[in-house]
Formats: C-alpha cells, sequence, structure tokens
C-alpha cells in the first residue's frame, strides 16, 4: 500500500510539471514571457484590498511614492512613474527626491523591492508633471512646462546623464495645467492641452456667465497639439494644434492599426451655474465623460457643446444659448465620442490591452483609470475605479464594465478616499499596473484563473449606463432613525455645537441639512467633503485659519453671497451661494453651521459671541 502511494504521488507531481512545461512552451512559442512556477501558482500578499472579476488578483506593487500620475512599463519589466505636485494636493510638501521614479520587482514576488529616484527635484525647480512614455529605449517625460528625454544606460534602470528639451513653452495655469501624451511607432508625440477654463466663460464657474465667442482659449488650449519625438528644442506654438474642442484629454492609447484613442473629461456644473435650465440631480447627472476617436483636424466640440447622456447626442452648452439640453445647433457637425461614461466619473489614465495573459475577453479593449467624482454631490459621488472597455476597430463594442473596484476604500469622496487611480500601465507580460495619486500605491493585477474564451467574463459588472439616475441624496451621519420627523436626525447632529450671536440652534441645525445638500440644492461637500475637513478642492471649513474674512458670523455670511472667484490656495472658483439659488435665510443658517465647525473645539456654553478680526 505504502508503495502505491508513493508511485500515485510521483505520477501526480510529473504531470503537474508537465502542465506547467506545456504552458511555458506555449508561451514562449507565442511570444509572451513564461513566468516562473513561483510567480504563477499564487498571489504574493493578495493584500491589495480590490474587488476583481473571477481569476484575477492584485497586489501592492510599491507604496508611498509621492503624488504618482501616469507610468509605463518599459520591456524588462521596470515600471517608471511620473508623480506631481502643487494646488491638485494643496500644496503639500513633495517627496524627497527626483520626481520621476522607477520600480523593479527582482525577485518575482510582485512587489518592488528596487525604488529609485530621478528627474528634476524641488530644489532645482521642478514640480513634477503626469505625462510619461517609452520611445526607442529612452523615458520621455512632463516636467513643469516641457516634455524631456532621458536616454536610459545599459547598466541602469536609472538615466546618469541631464536630460534634453523635446517640447518648451506648454501652456501652464488654470483649471488643467497638466500635459498626458503618448508616442506612436513612428514618433509622432501626441500631447494633451487641457482648457484653462471649465466652459470658457468671461468668469470661469460663475453662475450665468456667458460664454466668450468666439473662444479665444482654444488657440492655445483645448486640443492635442503633435510634435516629432526624434527632435529637440521644438517651441509650443498654436500652428502645431492636431485637433480641438477637447476639455481634458488624460488617457492616451494607439492600436497596431494605428487609432488614436482619447478620454475626455467632461464639463462640470451645469446646475449649480444655470439652475434655471438644469435641475439639482443633473448636476450629477450631466454631462457624460467620454472615449474619443482622435482625427487630424477633427473639433470635438468644447466649449459650445457636451455630450448628453440622456439625449446620447452633442447638445448646445448654455453658455452659448442652450436651452438646458434641447438645442443642438452647431453641435451637429461636432465629432460625438464612441463611448460614453457616467457623469463626472473623471476618467485619467488608459491603456490599450495587446497581450496574453487576461483571458481573451479582454484582448484588444482599452482599461480606463477613472479618478473619481467631486461634482455630484450632494448625491453620491462615484467612479474611484478602473473599467475596461472593448473596442473593435475603431469603435465601442457594448457597454463598459467595472474591472477593478475599492481604491477609495470606504467613502467615495474626494476628501475621503484612501486611494484614487490616476494611470494604468500594461507591462510586458501582461500585468495590468495601476497608480494612485493620494497616497502614491502602485498596483499590479494578473490573472491566474483558468482559459478558454470565455473566461475573466463570467463575473463582470457592467457599468452603470450614462443616463442612470443620480441615486438618493447623500444624509449625513446623523440620520433620522426608524423613519421619525425627519429634522430628528439634523437636530441630532448639531445639538452640541455654538451658536453665533444672532443666530439660533435651528438655523445651525437647518445650516448643516443645507451644507449636506438636503435644502437648497447645494453642494458644498463636493468640495469641502462630507465632514468639512476639505478636498484638494476646497479648504478645511473646522480650522481656525481663514483664508477670506475674519472667520465672523457676518463674514463668513458675505463669502458665502459673493463667491469666491479667484481663490487664494485652490484651483476651483466658488460661485455665490454655491451655485444654489439660497435665499437670505438660508445664506444666514449656512453661515451659522460654518461657524459652528470652526468654533466647536471652543464651545463651553450653547452660545459663543463671535471672533473680532484679527483673532
Amino acid at each position: 500500500m505504502d508503495r502505491l502511494r508513493r508511485y500515485r504521488q510521483l505520477w501526480i507531481a510529473m504531470a503537474l510539471f508537465g502542465g506547467w512545461y506545456a504552458n511555458a512552451s506555449s508561451a514562449s512559442a507565442q511570444g509572451t514571457p513564461a513566468a516562473a512556477p513561483s510567480a504563477t501558482a499564487f498571489c504574493p500578499e493578495n493584500d491589495s484590498g480590490l474587488k476583481l472579476p473571477a481569476g484575477f488578483c492584485a497586489t501592492i506593487f510599491a507604496d508611498g511614492v509621492g503624488h504618482a500620475r501616469h507610468l509605463v512599463v518599459a520591456p524588462n519589466g521596470v515600471v517608471y512613474v511620473n508623480t506631481w505636485s502643487g494646488r491638485y494636493y494643496a500644496n503639500d510638501t513633495p517627496h524627497a527626491g527626483g520626481f520621476l521614479v522607477a520600480l523593479q520587482d527582482t525577485t518575482g514576488g510582485g512587489k518592488a523591492d528596487v525604488n529609485e529616484r530621478f528627474g528634476e527635484t524641488v530644489q532645482s525647480g521642478g514640480a513634477g508633471g503626469t505625462g510619461i512614455g517609452l520611445y526607442q529605449g529612452a523615458i520621455y517625460a512632463e516636467i513643469n512646462d516641457k516634455i524631456v528625454r532621458y536616454t536610459l544606460p545599459t547598466d541602469s534602470i536609472v538615466p546618469s546623464g541631464a536630460s534634453m528639451p523635446i517640447v518648451t513653452g506648454l501652456p501652464l495655469g488654470g483649471d488643467h495645467p497638466m500635459h498626458p501624451f503618448a508616442i506612436d511607432r513612428d514618433g509622432s508625440m501626441y500631447i494633451d492641452v487641457a482648457t484653462a477654463t471649465n466652459a470658457c466663460q468671461s468668469q470661469n464657474r460663475i453662475p450665468r456667465s456667458s460664454g466668450i465667442n468666439p473662444c479665444t482659449e482654444l488657440e492655445t488650449r483645448g486640443g492635442i497639439w503633435r510634435y516629432d519625438a526624434n527632435k529637440t528644442a521644438q517651441a509650443f506654438s498654436p500652428a502645431d494644434r492636431f485637433a480641438t474642442g477637447i476639455r481634458n484629454a488624460e488617457g492616451f492609447a494607439i492600436d497596431s492599426a494605428d487609432h488614436i484613442f482619447v478620454t475626455m473629461h467632461g464639463r462640470d456644473q451645469l446646475h449649480a451655474n444655470w439652475p434655471n435650465l438644469y435641475k439639482p440631480e443633473e448636476e450629477a447627472t450631466l454631462p457624460a465623460e467620454e472615449l474619443l476617436l482622435l482625427r487630424q483636424g477633427g473639433d470635438y466640440g468644447w466649449p459650445e457643446c457636451y455630450y448628453g447622456g440622456i439625449q446620447r447626442k452633442l447638445v448646445l452648452a448654455p453658455e452659448y444659448g442652450g436651452d438646458g439640453g434641447k438645442s443642438v445647433g452647431p453641435c451637429a457637425t461636432k465629432i460625438a465620442p464612441i463611448a460614453a461614461f457616467p457623469a463626472h466619473w473623471a476618467p485619467n489614465g488608459m491603456a490599450l490591452y495587446d497581450k496574453q495573459q487576461f483571458p481573451s475577453h479582454y484582448r484588444n479593449g482599452v482599461f480606463i483609470a477613472f479618478h473619481g467624482s467631486w461634482d455630484r454631490a450632494p448625491y453620491p459621488q462615484a467612479g474611484y475605479n478602473v473599467v475596461f472597455q472593448a473596442l473593435a476597430g475603431d469603435h465601442a463594442a457594448g457597454r463598459c464594465e467595472i474591472f477593478a473596484d475599492g481604491f477609495a476604500g470606504a467613502v467615495k469622496a474626494p476628501g475621503q478616499a484612501l486611494h484614487r487611480p490616476s494611470g494604468v500601465a500594461v507591462g510586458p507580460d501582461g500585468s495590468l499596473y495601476v497608480s494612485d495619486d493620494i497616497r502614491g500605491r502602485i498596483y499590479r493585477i494578473v490573472y491566474r484563473g483558468g482559459s478558454g474564451a470565455s473566461a475573466g467574463a463570467e463575473s463582470v459588472t457592467p457599468c452603470p449606463s450614462a443616463s442612470a439616475s443620480a441615486g438618493e441624496i447623500s444624509a449625513n451621519d446623523a440620520k433620522p432613525p426608524e423613519g421619525t420627523h425627519p429634522d430628528a436626525g439634523a437636530a441630532a447632529a448639531t445639538a452640541s455645537l455654538p451658536v453665533p450671536a444672532g443666530a439660533t440652534k435651528e438655523m445651525v441645525a437647518l445650516g448643516d441639512r443645507i451644507f449636506h445638500g438636503q435644502v437648497g440644492g447645494a453642494s458644498c461637500t463636493g468640495c469641502h467633503g462630507a465632514d468639512a475637513k476639505g478636498t484638494p478642492l476646497g479648504p478645511d471649513l473646522t480650522d481656525t485659519q481663514w483664508l477670506w474674512g475674519d472667520g465672523s458670523y457676518a463674514s463668513i455670511s458675505k463669502t458665502i453671497t459673493t463667491g469666491v472667484p479667484q481663490p487664494k490656495k485652490y484651483r476651483s472658483p466658488m460661485p455665490p451661494m454655491g451655485g444654489a439659488d439660497l435665499n437670505s435665510d438660508q445664506v444666514s443658517a449656512l453661515a451659522a453651521y460654518i461657524w459652528a465647525l470652526s468654533h466647536r473645539s471652543a464651545a463651553t456654553t450653547s452660545t459663543i459671541a463671535p471672533r473680532t478680526p484679527g483673532t
């Protein structure tokens, strides 16, 4: 019996080895790297916390590398990341060393054990960037207002020499100062030069401000510019524009037929700026995000047009005479997207999947990193995921699928998300890498499931339709218990807050409901967070430091009423009354609530006198 058991164990071992050898030989014959048995047998330290389709698993490849934007993977498996700094990240202290990062896994364990930084530093005047690419063995990277090239030596994963300028003088400033790019096999470099404004208004993001006509911003912004990656010292020029009418194209993908696909962030604040034309929930559902097929000389509609997910067509923007989504006008001659996604999900990096590791279901489609919304408040925020969009030649094939979720953690909101997907890239072995620009995490996603035409497609989660509803208004933490009086929760949440002189506890409770979007249609939480502790878009309102005014009840009321057209530290202006139609009583109530938040720690009685200027 013992001998029979030993024979059986030997036969099983030989069968397992033979199966692995056959798979490895097949992979080599197809021209793809054959992974070692230890790398394919399991997911080492599957600690990512991500939700993925069956058969996929993820590891944390690297962590804490800085505000990681886009990334690219070299043929030798080294992952190169561009990191950023500045007002998108509340001007926090950048990571020490160069803004560019080289990550290498030398053990095959699914985690980078080599982490080297290079390129410009804060001390050399650098601020980092978003775009990064590989071409003919060199690293191309955005830094400040230029694209530079670093030659990689054969004996190191980081360059030893100085960079060479490829394109200089790229426009900076405004709402979208980043410059993602892609390089095709012939060396044509396509650079996103995104818009300085939301909708080319006379006053950016201010209610009922009309659009500049013609939009002179389009001369140097709002499109794709083309340069030659083989040449140095090319100066940015309006004459080099390749396509126009593109608000912010952060993701690029080029397929084997030379089709160029780009993502586009749709505009913001339709209801906030035009409440007479759009319902509050349409702030969250309009317009759709877009996937474009890039054409030379193409006009994709911004700022005159936006893509309506419900109408499924480009419609005229209110700044240019639109009537809330009915009129088309000149938009009939613009180029519509090939795919649309839910509003404000914020499509950032994109990568074409052309490898063999993942099932054939994913072959030649694109993965898109959705950074996540802020402009869906007071309705639930969304995005914060990676989706897959199938392609068939030059057009989309069906609805997109949510491929990876769980980056944000428990709360999908700009000020509370633990991680936000920003870049995505495919490695030479077919692994998918995703960057996070909050805490600098890099994820590696691999497939360990079965084979076959349907493998990996059984447990997909379809994306919500671009015409899906906004959902229910997100309530604050103190929800009314057991269906009691609707004001009970708000009253409980504000019972311990102080009250400024001239206000009442009832006003503070009403202000709480206005702040959280339950009254008046305001979207305060979108910029300041549901806990009012601030986000990259707006300051902490629970702090005692004030950017505008002296923090008094009267000063806060004035700031709410007049708005903040030119923020000192944050990139997005605040429209008067947060873009809502608040009456004077509601403004007073909201000001009382905000005053109370900033005085909470000092509260010893139910009423505290307002601070005097300078205190």
